[in-house]
C-alpha cells in the first residue's frame, strides 16, 4: 500500500482531502510514486520551500495529518515448478547425525586467514580442538576471530573467502 504525505509549507497545514480538479502536487506526488516503484525504494521524500512529499511505499506509516493511497504496481510471481518435476530429496549421510555447525556470531566480511600472505587457519579434513581458531569475520573495521565450539573434522567450508556472510549463517561443518 501507498502512503503520501504532504505538508504545505506555506500555510503551516497539511491538505485536508485530495481536490475534485487535477491538482499539480497530486500529478507530481503520482510521479514520485511511479520513480519509487520503478527504483524499487521503500520511501522517496522531496523537500523543497513551498512543499514537503513524501512518498512510502509498505511498512507502517509515520503519523501524519493526511494520507493518500496508491494502489502497488502489480506483483508478478513465477508459478512453482510441478510436483513431478521436482528432484526426490537425498537421503541423509551417516556422518550428518553427527555434524555440528559453526555459524557467524554477526554480519561481516569472512576470511580464512589473519592477512593475505598467511596460510588459511583450516582447510578441509582438517582436524580441529574446541577453541581452535577457524576464521575471521570482519564487523564494522574489527577482525574477530571464530573458535572452534566443538572438536572434530572439518568437512565442509561453506563460504567462500572475503565473500559477505549474515548472523547465524552457516561457516564450517564440523564431524565429532
Amino acid at each position: 500500500m501507498w502512503k503520501l504525505r504532504i505538508a504545505m509549507a506555506s500555510r503551516g497545514k497539511t491538505k485536508a482531502e485530495e481536490p475534485e480538479a487535477p491538482d499539480p502536487l497530486i500529478a507530481m506526488a503520482r510521479g514520485l510514486a511511479e520513480i519509487v516503484a520503478e527504483h524499487n525504494l521503500s520511501e522517496l521524500i522531496l523537500d523543497t520551500k513551498e512543499v514537503t512529499l513524501t512518498v512510502r511505499r509498505g511498512g507502517i506509516a509515520a503519523p501524519i495529518a493526511q494520507q493518500v493511497a496508491f494502489a502497488p504496481p502489480p506483483v508478478l510471481h513465477a508459478a512453482p515448478p510441478p510436483a513431478a518435476a521436482a528432484a526426490p530429496a537425498a537421503p541423509a549421510a551417516a556422518d550428518d547425525d553427527k555434524a555440528h555447525y559453526v555459524t557467524s556470531p554477526f554480519v561481516g566480511t569472512f576470511y580464512r586467514r589473519p592477512n593475505p600472505d598467511s596460510q588459511n587457519y583450516v582447510s578441509v579434513h582438517d582436524k580441529v580442538d574446541r577453541g581452535q581458531v577457524l576464521c575471521i569475520v570482519e564487523a564494522m573495521k574489527l577482525m574477530n576471530e571464530i573458535e572452534a565450539d566443538v572438536a572434530g573434522t572439518i568437512t565442509a567450508i561453506l563460504v567462500e573467502d572475503g565473500a559477505p556472510v549474515e548472523y547465524g549463517q552457516r561457516l564450517f561443518k564440523i564431524v565429532a
